[in-house]
């Protein structure tokens, strides 16, 4: 089992050579940190998204989609800024540059990139979902860190194809995406780090909040971040889970589908909310599909 310090070394070391992925479109970068001054208006954002006209119809398809649920057809970006909002519009184009890598057809014949970003976006919208119905305030904020979490496994894939290829087949994912055995370990095995430990560094790069970080780099180990600080990534814990039990859900990285008590609790998340959410999932799951499109 690699440490700590030989996860982070492994980590850096492919995210600097794979300089390709490891910067964000210039026009993404420009729009996150737009958003993220307090002194940009809807139009200043207007005026940047409107240089990329494939980015402006992704986000009027977005917008127009079932996903958000407006009323009538929204045909100016200006109308989706308003509509929307400066940060959900921040969203959408950033999941717009991350399907871009998430494009490398099939890995194996039992898993697929285009699987990976069907979870993503699966997880995502769960997010979102789990995050409206506890009041947490993180609705943009929790879609983002869904669809970014497993990014390592990009990383990966961008890395080396042939280990990535090594490590899935360790699995032993079957055709439904079922795995046999467990991905982190397979990982550790074939690269000396995990795809927890590739999608944090490469959060670092892209000099993302460091709560996208978190999650990307313990989402399938809340518990070990200050209580404090888990409350997002222990989000992304339960709606994996949610994925992974429905019918068809992609779990290629989850053998235990069990959830932590303690996350639970964390979370305040009982037996029949818990309930609640896996049936409402089944709703959330066809809208997903219009944001993976």
């Amino acid at each position: 089992m690699p440490t700590q310090d030989e996860r982070k070394q492994t980590a850096d070391k492919a995210i600097a050579e794979i300089a390709h992925i490891a910067t964000l479109p210039e026009i993404t970068m420009k729009i996150i940190e737009l958003v993220e001054d307090p002194t940009s208006t809807a139009q200043d954002l207007h005026q940047v998204i409107s240089q990329d006209p494939a980015l402006s119809s992704r986000i009027l398809k977005v917008v127009n989609s079932s996903f958000y649920g407006l009323p009538g057809q929204i045909a100016s970006i200006n109308r989706a800024i308003v509509m929307l909002g400066l940060n959900a519009v921040k969203n959408i184009a950033i999941a717009a540059s991350l399907v871009k890598l998430f494009r490398g057809g099939e890995l194996t014949p039992q898993y697929s990139a285009q699987m990976m970003w069907e979870h993503a976006t699966a997880v995502a919208a769960t997010c979102k979902m789990v995050s409206d119905k506890l009041k947490l305030g993180l609705n943009d904020e929790a879609y983002l860190a869904g669809l970014m979490h497993n990014i390592g496994q990009v990383v990966e894939m961008q890395f080396d194809r042939a280990m990535l290829v090594d490590a899935i087949r360790q699995t032993g994912i079957d055709g439904l995406g079922v795995p046999a055995n467990d991905m982190l370990e397979a990982e550790d095995s074939v690269f000396g780090a995990n795809h927890q430990d590739f999608g944090e560094a490469l959060c670092n790069r892209w000099k993302f909040p460091k709560s996208f970080a978190q999650v990307a780099g313990y989402h399938h180990r809340p518990l070990e971040l200050s209580a404090e600080n888990r409350t997002l990534t222990s989000v992304i814990y339960v709606a994996a889970r949610i994925v992974g039990l429905s019918e068809g859900g992609i779990r290629a990285d989850l053998v235990d589908l069990s959830f932590n008590k303690e996350v639970l609790e964390g979370l305040k998340i009982n037996g029949e909310l818990l309930a609640e959410l896996q049936e409402q999932y089944e709703t959330v799951v066809k809208t997903a599909e219009d944001m993976a499109a």
